[in-house]
């Protein structure tokens, strides 16, 4: 466990459970996870939907912030004090106007991963960087390095907040990158606050992690009970 600076948290702004389709990770088990990975608060932002975040939320609410992780069609974005699901397949502008209708704060997922369905073409970023809160600038599943500097280098020179995210479907990857920051009210104008003077704690993962979220997706096809169940 890292040690944290006195009273500082930190929070995992990237990460998944069994609600999205790559990952199995059960809501229950999330406070034994923050306690094995030293995470003072969790943002989940499951894939293209926020139904577990909520859940969680309202499961442990002094630990869970509700988010969602959103596919557009230029790429995904990362929201955060999400109160609905956000559908995937809008444009950017529709998916972040829907978004700020519910008060949430907006980031960008792994931008430059040349390995991810969810990357951004520099243009499509340009077009949208000044409607978001923050870009993250290093994911801990990038293979190359150089994908996340790429980003690093993005957001520094258009000044926009810089995040990093582990990006987690196992449970070990929980709190491999994670941002580090004053304590802050549950409310995204406290977040962003908190964001403003946070720090960055960042270790890429071992490629072998893909695996498991590739294992999670051929469980979940062949053996339909792993699902969550809806209601």
């Amino acid at each position: 466990m890292t040690s944290t600076p006195r009273g500082q948290w930190r929070v995992e702004l990237h990460c998944h459970s069994i609600y999205s389709k790559d990952s199995l990770i059960k809501l229950e088990d999330l406070p034994r996870i923050a306690r094995r990975a030293g995470l003072d608060r969790i943002i989940l932002t499951d894939h293209n939907t926020a139904e577990g975040a909520l859940r969680a939320a309202e499961m442990f609410p002094d630990l869970i912030i509700p988010g969602e992780e959103v596919m557009t069609t230029a790429g995904e974005l990362l929201a955060w004090f999400v109160r609905e699901s956000v559908p995937p397949g809008l444009s950017p502008g529709e998916a972040i106007a829907r978004l700020r209708d519910q008060g949430a704060m907006i980031g960008v997922s792994h931008p430059f991963d040349r390995y991810r369905s969810g990357a951004w073409q520099a243009d499509d970023l340009l077009n949208i960087v000044d409607k978001v809160d923050a870009i993250e600038v290093f994911n801990a599943r990038c293979i190359h390095m150089e994908d996340n500097d790429r980003a690093l280098a993005f957001a520094q020179e258009r000044g926009v907040l810089m995040t990093a995210g582990s990006d987690a479907h196992i449970p070990r990857e929980y709190g491999r990158a994670v941002m580090v920051v004053p304590p802050f009210e549950h409310t995204p104008e406290s977040f962003r606050q908190a964001l403003a003077v946070a720090s960055r704690e960042e270790r890429l993962s071992s490629f072998v992690v893909h695996f498991g979220s590739t294992y999670a997706k051929w469980a979940k096809r062949f053996f339909p009970s792993l699902k969550p169940s809806a209601g």
